[in-house]
């Protein structure tokens, strides 16, 4: 039985890429929640360690670039607690990244009953994880949010622009979710290769260093990363007090916009060989 969500034979428009969400929102949100409580099932501490695993990776970074590499930034931080929370704001946008571009590759693979028996829209399943790492992001942010209070006091006001900053970012996270899910039913390797390519992201991605620092030559590279502008963006808003760049951000949201459309396509050609392969 064919699903009654994309069929494959037309390129969906433009808006399909909020219509996959918006038309399945009660299942997709259904299947989250299934899938947060999914993670943590059967652990002595549950959900306490979606707060308790980005706290001891934050000590770790911390400890390692900021003691022992000594990280540098342009502007005069007051204490190595400061810049924990510069270093953990920039891993809040990778952990996102990384948790929805990790599993993209087996979202297909992991979920063949909805592909051969039941009638579904496999276009949901990178929603679903998408929804699932933000809860953990969420959590994280609060974490920060609490430390910074303790800190630096209160935040200025412009930390409340940073939600307009996720919506670029979530736009890109789901356009490769849908081209690595695709990829992944045919290429089995993507699934190794994957994690590796998420880790030079993290490391080409002005994360534990300031965008300044890296030399010339090599800083246009860097600014292709789809993190960068994200990340520094954020920084500015929560630390500097910088509104973010509106220009920038229509730009950011029109070019997410774009690779969320085109992973959605290659989704949609693909699939009808889903049920042939899985």
């Amino acid at each position: 039985m064919r699903s009654p969500g994309l069929s494959g034979r037309v390129l969906p428009g433009p808006f399909a890429v909020f219509d996959s969400f918006w038309r399945h929102r009660h299942l997709v949100l259904s299947l989250a929640r299934r899938d947060i409580l999914a993670r943590y099932r059967g652990s002595t501490l549950g959900l306490f360690w979606a707060l308790l695993s980005p706290m001891l990776q934050l000590a770790t970074f911390t400890f390692v670039f900021g003691t022992i590499f000594e990280s540098r930034w342009d502007t005069v931080l007051r204490s190595k607690s400061e810049f924990a929370l510069l270093l953990f704001a920039g891993l809040i946008a990778f952990f996102f990244f990384s948790d929805c571009i990790n599993r993209a590759p087996s979202l297909v693979l992991e979920n063949e009953a909805y592909v051969k028996r039941v009638v579904f829209p496999l276009e949901v399943l990178p929603w679903v994880s998408a929804l699932s790492a933000l809860f953990q992001a969420s959590i994280n942010a609060l974490v920060l949010l609490a430390a910074y209070l303790l800190v630096l006091g209160i935040p200025p006001w412009t930390a409340l622009l940073v939600p307009l900053l996720v919506v670029p970012l979530t736009l890109v996270i789901m356009g490769f979710s849908w081209l690595l899910a695709s990829l992944g039913v045919y290429l089995r390797d993507v699934r190794q290769l994957v994690p590796v390519l998420t880790t030079l992201v993290m490391f080409l991605c002005p994360i534990f260093y300031p965008l300044s620092a890296v030399p010339e030559p090599f800083r246009r590279a860097i600014v292709l990363n789809p993190l960068t502008w994200v990340v520094d963006q954020i920084r500015g808003a929560l630390f500097f007090g910088r509104v973010p760049d509106p220009v920038g951000l229509v730009i950011a949201v029109a070019a997410g916009w774009g690779v969320a459309w085109l992973g959605l396509a290659r989704f949609a050609r693909t699939r009808r060989g889903f049920a042939d392969v899985v």
